[in-house]
């Protein structure tokens, strides 16, 4: 498989296949393809079905075949920049749960929790996420812009939650509060903050969609005026 990513601030990863060659996706993020391409919708089992309900992902896999050469277009559903990720067995990656746009087939979407206690009662999206391993490549959504960072073992960096896209397995993920209870009521930026700690790469996206929808809400009528 090849690949070229095209477009400005909404971004498509054109995929050229050869004959056989298959591509996976969890949304409906196809915008355009060649009509050699076979569409096989697949849930990928109960258990895999369950998890996926869980996290608040799509229940069902697209997968699309190649029948002879051909190729297959995927576009990003917000403004930002398609991230491509090389994924080995002894590289795997951890993406918060709305990231994943497609990959090859032999990559292998899970279900991560994050271990610390108060990321999941605190964190947010950065509660559940998902997990790609396996060998391939993977393409991710990053909203707005994306900014990269190689933490050394033990250096640390402190994000808000929304600004997380993506890491390596060897980053560990927690939660902490925002020192003060001034700053905690009057500071404007919530009670909790993500710690990421190296070794490894981290993914950071500047315009989380979360924060644009919480930005334009008080700006929408409620349907009662």
């Amino acid at each position: 498989m090849n690949y070229e990513i095209k477009g400005g601030a909404f971004p498509i990863v054109v995929c050229h296949l050869e004959d056989g060659e298959q591509m996976i996706t969890e949304k409906g993020s196809m915008v355009w393809m060649s009509p050699n391409m076979q569409m096989d919708t697949s849930g990928g089992g109960i258990g895999k079905m369950f998890s996926k309900a869980f996290s608040g992902e799509s229940m069902f896999q697209n997968i699309y075949k190649a029948r002879g050469a051909g190729l297959i277009a995927f576009g990003s559903s917000f403004p930002g920049k398609i991230l491509p990720l090389e994924i080995t067995p002894a590289s795997g990656m951890i993406v918060q749960k709305s990231a994943f746009l497609a990959s090859e087939a032999a990559i292998e979407l899970s279900i991560h929790f994050n271990k610390k206690l108060g990321a999941g009662l605190f964190g947010g999206e950065g509660f559940v996420m998902q997990r790609l391993s396996g060998r391939g490549v993977a393409f991710i959504e990053i909203d707005g812009e994306l900014v990269e960072y190689q933490l050394e073992t033990g250096q640390k960096i402190i994000v808000d939650t929304g600004n997380v896209a993506g890491f390596e397995v060897g980053v560990q993920m927690e939660i902490q509060q925002v020192p003060g209870l001034k700053n905690k009521l009057l500071g404007g930026e919530g009670i909790f903050n993500t710690v990421l700690t190296g070794p490894g790469k981290i993914w950071l996206q500047t315009m989380p969609i979360s924060s644009v929808a919480a930005s334009i809400r008080p700006f929408i009528p409620n349907g009662d005026s």
